[in-house]
């Protein structure tokens, strides 16, 4: 066999948003662009903030020489350093420049924190729903899965959690705002996880990294505000893009925080810095670490995202569909009428929607809803949502 047999394997399970994605552009093809109602793929739809276009035109015109050249694997000195005075304000503890790392995204962010932590046959709980990408992200390293269920309200079954820990337990992945429910996971979930993951060092002696992806942390709607991390977790790494929160996902800018409480802090910084540089990643891009140096408390307009939460969730439970209210980031995720999610979606297809099955998360009988595109698109495809349903919803 020419190629590798698991990635054979990973190929056959790969991602139903990029799957469905393709499907979308052969339907654009065949009836038209503006006839597609495309809702796959979280890929803003809003151009970056103007803070942003400006600060790229300056960097741009530097004429300081070596603007180009290397630099330390983990970053510019200037530019991780005002990385780490947002960070320490915003989560409440002290991170210097020395445990921040740019990456290039947060896909980069998690994958070296993972090469970085993981020996074969540790194991990494990841909640469902999840982004699928993290199996695989795992699987890279020779760490092991636990999937962890959460409720039916999407918050953290810690109960659970406590059952899947065990002695090769390494890390946790969190990812709140969620990608694909928007729940914002509260602090006091949070806080009590935290005294769960103590309780388990302290009967085996072994941390669990808690490894949170924040892309969508500044993505939050009603007054919801994401709680710190790493003022609660005492071995929290903090893993994020400005791929959403500056609409720049081509950049492929993003960086890894390390709580300054994180066991063998000084070990895991310079294994950081190591893996970024053999994984290939070998820093991030020197342009895009000077232009959102100084933007770190900018961002899109996000009340421009809440009004097309609150037109796309009123058209679909109105049409019928249960859903939990999306807290932040742009997805929904809507029971499906019928059990099997993937025929659903099929049948969304034929009136020319595009969306994504729960089984590509991890939850069966659902399906994920970007709502990263124009009020249009919604308001046109509410009709399709409305007539599948009604067709749909006698074979339940």
């Amino acid at each position: 066999m020419a190629i590798s047999q698991q990635i054979k394997t990973q190929m056959e399970k790969a991602s139903w948003i990029r799957r469905m994605f393709t499907q979308g552009k052969e339907l654009k093809k065949l009836h038209g662009a503006d006839q597609v109602f495309d809702f796959t793929l979280g890929n803003p739809v809003f151009e970056p903030p103007d803070e942003f276009k400006q600060r790229l035109a300056e960097v741009a015109q530097d004429p300081t020489p070596g603007q180009h050249r290397y630099m330390a694997n983990v970053g510019f000195p200037t530019v991780r350093e005002s990385i780490a005075r947002y960070v320490s304000t915003h989560q409440g503890v002290d991170v210097t420049a020395d445990h921040v790392i740019m990456t290039t995204g947060a896909a980069s962010a998690l994958n070296v924190v993972l090469k970085a932590v993981l020996d074969p046959g540790d194991e990494v709980i990841v909640l469902a729903p999840y982004f699928v990408e993290y199996l695989f992200y795992v699987s890279n390293h020779q760490g092991d899965c636990r999937i962890v269920e959460t409720d039916e309200g999407f918050n953290l079954d810690l109960d659970a959690i406590r059952a899947a820990l065990g002695p090769r337990t390494k890390a946790l992945i969190l990812n709140s705002p969620n990608n694909p429910t928007g729940v914002v996971y509260p602090a006091e979930t949070l806080e009590r996880l935290a005294a769960i993951l103590k309780e388990h060092r302290r009967d085996t002696g072994r941390s669990v990294y808690v490894i949170s992806d924040e892309p969508y942390r500044r993505l939050v709607y009603d007054g919801v505000t994401v709680p710190p991390v790493l003022g609660i977790f005492s071995d929290g790494i903090f893993c994020t893009s400005h791929a959403k929160d500056l609409s720049i996902p081509g950049e492929r800018i993003g960086y890894i925080a390390l709580g300054p409480a994180c066991d063998s802090l000084t070990e895991l910084t310079n294994a950081c810095a190591f893996t970024i540089r053999v994984l290939g990643f070998v820093n991030a891009p020197a342009v895009m670490q000077r232009t959102v140096a100084s933007l770190q408390e900018a961002s899109v307009d996000v009340e421009k995202y809440r009004s097309l939460r609150d037109l796309f969730y009123d058209g679909i439970t109105g049409a019928g569909y249960e859903c939990v209210r999306p807290q932040g980031a742009f997805y929904l995720f809507p029971r499906t009428p019928i059990a099997d999610d993937v025929a659903f979606v099929q049948a969304l297809m034929e009136h020319r929607v595009l969306t994504v099955p729960g089984s590509g998360f991890g939850r069966p009988g659902y399906f994920r809803l970007a709502y990263c595109v124009t009020s249009d698109t919604i308001e046109r495809a509410i009709p399709a949502f409305r007539q599948t349903f009604q067709e749909m919803n006698g074979k339940a």
